[in-house]
């Protein structure tokens, strides 16, 4: 046989060698692998993040089997949540304290106003858990069917905003209501508008007392669709027609801080 006959022969004996490439590659991810074992195994929790981060990116888009939160500090983490969530619930508890005091105390100094100037059937206060409600009989402030404030109810509003000094970062509300008697003139359209202006009106007088912020107030009229009795009688009708003066509490019973799970 020829010598080039025996070559070709050679040649196609030659072993197969494509699967090294594979088995290269198997290698070098195992190699990666165990790098990143050891890395981990001393690497300090800030660095431990950082590539959980960036693997949990990469690999899944979000939170995974290296989440941080979970692995490292999650017991650490719910002790820290816990005691912040303590304190301000404690701080929140006596902020609500301190209100309910100080709010209790100007209720008996209204009381006491009122009995002094013989007002019990024209004013009355009622503290509930979302304000202290001052309020006042449509007779005490303004003639019939008129919104200019009475020149003696006057001294009544200067000594209501002395009062509510105390209170400078308080919202207060002043809102008018009527009964359902119709009323047109052409001053007042509807009692809508007899409403509104005797609450602007005397929410006017309270804030010549300049110390008082007039951002903090608001002015509303409610005609006569939120009456407190019926207006089927004359009595109804005139605890319909009111001004009422509103505190609005800061701290309700309802705001309370939960610890984050």
């Amino acid at each position: 046989m020829s010598k080039k006959s025996k070559r070709h022969q050679d040649h196609e004996e030659h072993a197969d060698e494509s699967w090294l490439l594979p088995y290269s590659d198997l290698m070098t991810l195992l190699l990666a692998m165990f790098i990143v074992l050891f890395g981990m195994s001393s690497v300090d929790s800030q660095k431990f993040q950082e590539m959980s981060e960036a693997f949990n990116s990469v690999l899944t888009g979000g939170k995974g089997v290296l989440d941080h939160n979970s692995m490292i500090n999650q017991n650490e983490n719910s002790g820290i949540t816990e005691d912040v969530t303590k304190a301000l619930n404690k701080k929140m508890s006596d902020l609500k304290r301190q209100e309910e005091e100080n709010l209790e105390a100007l209720k008996k100094r209204l009381d006491k106003y009122i009995d002094q100037n013989g007002l019990t059937d024209q004013l009355d206060t009622k503290l509930n858990q979302s304000q202290l409600m001052i309020t006042i009989s449509d007779i005490a402030l303004f003639p019939s069917g008129e919104a200019e404030v009475k020149p003696e109810a006057r001294v009544l509003a200067k000594a209501i905003a002395k009062m509510l000094e105390e209170f400078p970062d308080y919202e207060v509300f002043v809102s008018g209501h009527t009964d359902n008697i119709p009323i047109s003139t052409n001053q007042f359209r509807d009692n809508w508008d007899l409403s509104s202006v005797r609450a602007l009106n005397f929410m006017k007088i309270l804030l010549l007392d300049d110390k008082l912020d007039p951002k903090l107030f608001i002015a509303t009229g409610n005609g006569e669709y939120r009456p407190v009795a019926s207006n089927d009688t004359s009595a109804g009708r005139a605890q319909n027609r009111r001004v009422e003066v509103s505190i609005i509490r800061k701290y309700q019973d309802s705001v309370e801080v939960k610890s984050v799970q």
